[in-house]
């Protein structure tokens, strides 16, 4: 696929012989001959070229004066336009040091020095190494006839993509504020760890942890490269536990168990150029006086792609993780509704039930605020509004339902009503067109509002933020309420938080209300706006209307999150989706770019609704966009991608 801004990076732990240079880089070099060809940046552990538990070895001018010679041999020997850094011991001005040297196309660009040394438990280092505190002023070191700057306040900017890289060494990061931390203020987006942190009980999930805080606390990508076990001596084990993090996330890791020597994947540095710029106050202090080292890499047009795609990005795969985040939800949504009840002293509200999933989750929200609140489950009027297109099958599930949960429930037909308005506006019953569709939403919508001036309550929206961002909702109809709790809550959550729901029913015994929520959970999405067929099933299906909920999510998470472009989006739901046919995307992809502009009006003047994600379209909370704003950019886009 093309590149885009993704720069690939790999963390490596090679076999290592403690105090033989030599034979250290042999294996560097044999692990960067099996990285992928496009691999930009190979990160290497602490001190690898000569071997981190050296100890008094390093006093040795034998050792340090081979461990040079060593990296000169390495720098003639990599791969053409890749970033190679390594570890290794640098005596610079009578003192030695701990350092990391970035090497790029048979030149060493610079030496970063270790800046925090430890001397506590098993670690002895200022024994024999000296701080970067300690360099003077613009230091620097000859290197194969060049004068090479040395420093811990340093990065190297790739001036063909956006990449910039920052250096640190172990320690550095495990202290308050870490190094990694400066120099991602400096500008530094790729930030490299020569470590070699030993293992001990519960230090791999802490180091884990670390690594993934510092790449989200700097919006940064993260290569995190341990010594392996060939140096663990005397009493210490090493595990060479690697990893890659991107803001937060973990895009790959090698632990104790893996044999490979190296991972390898690909950060996005498009994501986190909109984070830098999005989320300000992080990026707002500067540090001037860190050297830059300016470096050209040659283009590389495509890439194969390593990273999993997730084609569900709003659901966690995991069972355990699932559950947990669809309940937190629905805390979330529930809390925000016992708030509003709260604050108006309200002991009522209306809401819709269609037998679908978006009222479905609706009402469990109004159930459990209304247990937030102590008040009766009866103040929830639950209205089923049955038309010209309600099946058995929504209906029968719409009062179970209401009964299981002990709320208010009515039914109240809308076919005598919207008969009569059809016949004052002049419109055939037979012509089955959106004027037929919308007219029996907004008749629901007017039921709605007037029983809550009756009852004293408010109406609780049940629209969903797959549904707003394609404006598949009636204008003045279930696109209006007084309090929307599903508004922030995407299409393929709501399913599972349903489904979430009826699991934690079984687990209590309540196995009637499982099977009737799962039931639902298995329910084709549909308005039913139109007549069932024949055997009375559903005929009016969204899906076969819009295109998968599925594939929209996935667009709407790619563009509202991170404002990828749609050729990118494209690429990436290939990948993500490599059953759905290329056509079947394109055309999902149109409609997608088509309605979420044309349909920006129905969103400028949302109800309130609880944010629960980061994505939200409330015109007081996330969203500004003017609705009279041009699709043509972007349409052009997708036609392209039609047209290649």
């Amino acid at each position: 696929m093309k590149r885009f801004q993704y720069y690939k990076v790999a963390a490596c732990s090679p076999s290592v012989a403690i105090g033989d240079p030599q034979a250290n880089v042999r294996s560097i070099l044999a692990v960067l001959k099996q990285l992928p060809a496009d691999t930009q940046c190979a990160v290497f552990p602490e001190l690898c070229i000569s071997g981190y538990t050296c100890q008094d070895l390093f006093y040795e001018d034998l050792l340090l004066r081979e461990s040079k010679s060593a990296l000169e041999e390495l720098v003639q020997n990599i791969p053409d336009n890749q970033v190679v850094i390594v570890g290794l011991p640098l005596a610079i001005d009578d003192k030695l040091y701990n350092c990391a040297a970035v090497c790029f196309n048979q030149e060493v660009l610079g030496i970063y020095v270790k800046t925090y040394v430890p001397m506590y438990n098993e670690y002895y280092e200022k024994r024999w190494f000296s701080s970067a505190k300690d360099l003077k002023k613009n230091a620097t070191i000859s290197l194969f006839g060049k004068e090479v700057p040395v420093s811990n306040q340093i990065v190297f900017k790739d001036k063909t993509t956006s990449a910039c890289i920052g250096v640190e060494i172990c320690e550095d990061l495990w202290v308050t504020i870490p190094v990694s931390s400066r120099l991602a203020l400096a500008g530094a987006n790729i930030l490299c760890n020569c470590s070699a942190s030993n293992e001990i009980i519960s230090k791999q999930s802490y180091r884990k942890d670390l690594v993934l805080h510092q790449s989200a606390a700097c919006y940064s990508g993260y290569v995190y490269a341990s010594a392996g076990p060939d140096e663990s001596s005397s009493d210490l084990v090493f595990s060479g536990h690697n990893l890659i993090a991107e803001n937060g996330s973990l895009l790959a890791e090698k632990t104790m168990q893996d044999t490979n020597e190296y991972i390898v994947s690909e950060i996005d540095l498009q994501h986190l150029l909109h984070d830098r710029m999005h989320f300000k106050t992080s990026m707002e202090e500067k540090e001037e006086n860190t050297l830059v080292i300016s470096f050209a890499s040659k283009p590389i047009d495509t890439i194969e792609l390593k990273r999993n795609m997730d084609a569900y990005p709003f659901v966690p795969k995991q069972m355990e993780k699932r559950m947990e985040r669809c309940q937190d939800i629905l805390r979330i949504q529930a809390q925000g509704l016992a708030t509003r009840l709260k604050k108006i002293h309200g002991n009522s509200v209306v809401i819709g039930i269609s037998g679908g999933l978006d009222s479905t989750l609706a009402l469990l929200v109004c159930h459990e605020a209304f247990k937030i609140c102590h008040l009766d489950p009866a103040g929830i009027h639950a209205i089923t509004m049955p038309g010209f297109g309600t099946t058995d099958r929504t209906k029968n599930n719409s009062h179970t339902l209401m009964q299981l949960l002990q709320v208010s429930r009515e039914e109240i037909s809308i076919a005598d009503a919207v008969y009569q308005h059809f016949k004052d506006i002049g419109h055939d019953i037979n012509q089955h067109d959106i004027t037929y569709e919308n007219s029996q939403a907004r008749e629901r919508t007017q039921i709605l509002m007037d029983l809550a001036n009756k009852y004293n309550g408010f109406v609780v929206g049940t629209g969903d933020l797959s549904e707003l961002a394609l404006g598949w909702c009636t204008y003045n109809g279930d696109h209006m309420s007084m309090y929307a709790v599903n508004a922030s809550v995407p299409k393929t959550l709501v399913r599972y938080i349903v489904e979430s729901f009826a699991l934690k029913a079984k687990k209590e015994g309540n196995q009637p209300l499982c099977d009737v929520l799962m039931d639902i959970c298995d329910t084709p999405v549909s308005p039913e706006l139109l007549p069932p067929d024949e055997k009375g099933n559903i005929q009016q299906k969204t899906e076969e209307v819009l295109g998968s909920y599925d594939l929209h999510d996935f667009f709407l998470y790619h563009m509202l999150r991170f404002h990828e472009e749609p050729q990118k989006i494209y690429a990436l739901c290939l990948k993500a989706f490599p059953s759905i046919k290329k056509e079947t995307i394109q055309k999902a992809l149109q409609t997608f770019y088509s309605r979420f502009f044309a349909q920006q009006f129905k969103r400028n003047c949302m109800p309130d609704g609880v944010k629960v994600g980061s994505i939200c379209f409330s015109p007081r909370g996330d969203w500004r966009m003017p609705s009279d704003a041009s699709r043509n950019l972007w349409l052009s886009q997708v036609k392209a991608i039609q047209n290649d």
